[in-house]
């Protein structure tokens, strides 16, 4: 993923909130980045998105609703979320939205981390399912 990724780094502790003033210096270099390389609202993703048994940045703490809804990656709708059909396959959900699922545990971990952030354990609840649905569906 490096050949054809950039990282932005971000300094903060992973125990506290990022700053305002961090966020929106990131949404302003994100906006720049978007247009000048025309990359997909999809492609906005975290270190512990795309290698969730070795990374676990950038913290629960990072605001992935603000990005997204700034457009870069995707959120669920908060408001209309419904439960997945009886034969949801919730690690090929993960798979589909880009998680590699070698490791599941870490997987649902990274998952978590990004879309539920007050829970980072390595199973789904029933919440957790219609969350991971709802972002699924984007996709």
């Amino acid at each position: 993923m490096n050949s054809c990724s950039l990282g932005i780094e971000i300094d903060n502790n992973g125990e506290e909130p990022f700053s305002d003033a961090q966020v929106t210096a990131l949404i302003k270099l994100l906006d720049y980045l978007k247009d000048q390389h025309g990359i997909p609202q999809s492609n906005f993703i975290a270190h512990s998105d795309i290698a969730p048994s070795r990374k676990s940045d950038p913290s629960k703490y990072f605001p992935w609703k603000r990005l997204a809804d700034a457009g870069f990656g995707y959120w669920y709708d908060t408001y209309n979320m419904q439960t997945p059909p009886a034969d949801f396959n919730a690690l090929l959900a993960l798979r589909v939205i880009g998680y590699d699922i070698s490791n599941q545990a870490s997987a649902i971990k990274a998952f978590k981390l990004h879309y539920i952030q007050n829970d980072v354990s390595g199973t789904l609840s029933d919440y957790d399912k219609k969350v991971l649905y709802s972002v699924y569906r984007k996709f």
